[in-house]
């Protein structure tokens, strides 16, 4: 791909890290699709194109900074810089040994290790392999939950780097290649790193601080094939991790493809879709091919509901309101040339942001299932599964907030993100307390994102010196709540 770093460039960067090892990287071969996913589910990140995201200007004059809260940033600035050869070298650990949803055993003992030597309060096994850090700061304050995603995906690595993955798991019974394919492996190092950052200021915190270290954000490895079981986010949130001290507010990132190399990007509100699951079986009567009028063909009735479903988004939703996804991902029958089958399945995943939107359309995709079926003389039974929730960030909070991301990023290093169609669990933390998700661009300066390999990509890369701007940023957002708290 002619944006792709040449092998020399890859050197050079790599060793403007003084303490990172250095790497040469090979071309990477050109971007491919990404990789549907089983049950349709979830890419767990907001991919952001220049093509629909605005880049915003540069950051307006931001409030007046007292000498305490300039001393702290000062503080984050020197204590992340020192720990950026650990951040990378967690980060390719990670990489190289990823875990499938609710199986991140391996990871959650590096985490709970490290978070003990920090001096934390630490509880694992919350939703099964969760991890949960608790520092107390000096100063009494509001409590701030900082939350990383763990789990791999059942894709196989083709990035040549030294630490690519070659690890194998088990994916709904199945031996599978896993891969961090969506960037976890660099959550979870960015949080260990902010851990470090805000444990060594803590006595002058004024507040708590939660680290969350999340399973099976994309679903776990062991989903129920009807997808009703709970997990991740909401298991963790249905666990109390939100309780015992009970917390005021939330910060979460997820690194993009869609994005030059550092740079930040949010939007306030719906920023996320909503993600759900719909079956479909349509019941006709088997008869011979030569004789179609001899039964009641379910493939051409399954055809039309298809088609069907797609007017419902064109002709009859309000489309000044919200956009709205409707995807047919598998369709199932029939086992041979000459015979109409019986029976054919369908099954699909629906995006939306807007709750009353969502549940019109559930409604709306009953009818046309039904009618359109009965029209032929099928039998036609829709359901659907709600999976996750749209990521909501709370304008209150964002517009508190936006001032410090513009500070960290700088001027021209911050953008307004559009909506997304994917779907985070994040939004679950979101519907029990104010939360703010945002992404961190991955993609190699000079490179058009546009072509990038996108998140779930088997060719998915990191341009690891953007990381520790996760780190400056999550450590700025929970010192910056907490002393704005205080005036």
């Amino acid at each position: 791909m002619a944006a792709r770093r040449s092998p020399a460039q890859a050197q050079a960067q790599a060793q403007a890290h003084a303490q990172a090892p250095t790497l040469r990287f090979r071309p990477l071969p050109a971007a491919i699709s990404a990789l549907t996913m089983a049950a349709g589910l979830l890419c767990g990140s907001a991919l952001v194109s220049p093509a629909l995201a605005q880049t915003a200007p540069s950051a307006a004059a931001q409030p007046q900074a007292n000498t305490a809260d300039t001393a702290l940033h000062a503080q984050i600035e020197t204590r992340a810089k020192a720990a950026e050869a650990r951040l990378i070298a967690w980060r390719r650990d990670i990489h190289q040994h990823p875990e499938l949803g609710n199986y991140e055993v391996r990871t959650a003992k590096l985490v709970a290790d490290h978070l003990r030597k920090l001096g934390m309060e630490v509880k694992t096994g919350v939703a099964k392999t969760g991890v949960v850090g608790l520092l107390k700061g000096g100063k009494p304050g509001p409590v701030v939950a900082l939350r990383a995603d763990m789990d791999a995906l059942p894709v196989k690595e083709r990035v040549d780097v030294p630490f690519a993955s070659k690890a194998k798991g088990k994916y709904l019974g199945k031996e599978v290649d896993v891969m961090h394919a969506c960037g976890h492996d660099t959550h979870v190092a960015i949080l260990m790193a902010t851990a470090e950052v805000l444990a060594g200021m803590k006595d002058q915190l004024p507040g708590t601080v939660k680290f969350i270290f999340q399973p099976a954000e994309e679903s776990p490895a062991d989903i129920e094939p009807d997808g009703t079981n709970i997990w991740g986010a909401r298991q963790m949130v249905a666990e109390g991790v939100l309780e015992n001290p009970k917390v005021d507010a939330i910060f979460g990132l997820h690194v993009s493809s869609g994005i030059e190399s550092g740079k930040l990007a949010w939007r306030s509100g719906p920023a996320m879709a909503a993600a759900d699951q719909f079956w479909i079986d349509v019941k006709g009567r088997q008869t011979h091919g030569a004789r179609p009028w001899g039964g009641i063909d379910p493939i051409v009735v399954s055809s039309q509901i298809v088609l069907g479903l797609q007017t419902i988004q064109s002709r009859q939703v309000n489309a000044m309101l919200e956009p709205s996804v409707i995807t047919v991902g598998t369709i199932h029958g029939g086992n041979r040339m000459n015979i109409v089958p019986e029976k054919v399945e369908m099954m699909g995943t629906i995006r939306t942001y807007d709750e009353g939107m969502k549940k019109d359309i559930h409604a709306r995709m009953k009818r046309t299932t039904e009618s359109i079926a009965a029209s032929s003389g099928a039998e036609a039974t829709f359901r659907v599964v709600e999976l996750y929730n749209a990521t909501v960030n709370q304008p209150a909070l964002t517009e508190k907030m936006a001032p410090t991301l513009k500070r960290v990023a700088g001027d021209g290093n911050w953008m307004l993100a559009p909506k997304a169609t994917a779907s985070e669990d994040f939004s679950f933390y979101q519907e029990k307390v104010p939360g703010l998700f945002f992404n961190l661009g991955v993609t190699p300066k000079g490179t058009d994102v546009t072509k990038a390999p996108s998140n779930h990509s088997p060719e998915f890369y990191v341009d690891e010196p953007a990381l520790i701007n996760g780190v400056r940023a999550l450590s700025n957002l929970t010192v910056d709540y907490m002393t704005m708290a205080q005036r």
